[in-house]
């Protein structure tokens, strides 16, 4: 089967489609890394963030190899420089005889202050806290999300938990029978119904 992806692309009078011709080599190859960034541009201290600027990374280089931002569809389309050199599957002449280190003698790689990471401005005392304190609302949203869905959609997200839930211990499957209460009682409801437990087993 030949089947055509479409990128929407941000250009210059708004969004230009560019086709993937060949789904392995534009969408399964496709590398993406929120700590691939030009310089001047610094990373706020979210954890999730935080997380994902290791993990992504990791995850390619497992998956392509430490070389994969040197396939097509990942390439930079103006030249670059950097540290990063060897390793398999380097094909772009692996930066010829130029040094590997900094400082040296012959004024390559020098460092460049200007294009260092913004400082991060801070109020107050830096500490690990605990957001359950002053934040333990974790229904009201996920119970919009629900009310937002047409029935059918509903009707799928009961069997999708069922189906996810089957294995699992009747104690969690009525634990979260209750959290999903909380959201919205048509919720609850549904996900009881299509686990087959009774409401009534479900603490108030």
């Amino acid at each position: 089967m030949n089947r055509r992806l479409v990128f929407l692309v941000p250009g210059f009078f708004g969004f230009t489609s560019i086709g993937a011709l060949s789904y392995f080599q534009d969408v399964e190859q496709a590398a993406f890394n929120p700590g691939a960034i030009v310089p001047g541009i610094g990373f706020s201290p979210d954890k999730m963030l935080q997380g994902r600027l290791f993990s992504y990374g990791d995850a390619q280089r497992y998956r392509l190899g430490v070389n994969h931002h040197l396939i097509p569809v990942n390439a930079p389309r103006c030249p670059v420089h950097s540290f990063h050199r060897d390793g398999q599957m380097r094909v772009d002449g692996n930066q010829g005889s130029t040094l590997g280190y900094e400082p040296n003698s012959y004024g390559e790689w020098r460092e460049q202050p200007d294009f260092s990471e913004p400082p991060l401005a801070l109020e107050g005392a830096a500490d690990r806290w605990d957001f359950r304190k002053d934040d333990d609302d974790y229904y009201t949203q996920p119970g919009k999300l629900f009310r937002l869905m047409k029935p059918a959609q509903q009707q799928a997200l009961f069997a999708n938990t069922a189906a996810n839930l089957g294995d699992a211990p009747e104690a969690v499957k009525v634990r979260h029978i209750g959290n999903c209460l909380k959201a919205d009682k048509a919720y609850g409801k549904g996900v009881a119904d299509a686990l087959g437990i009774k409401l009534g087993q479900v603490p108030k």
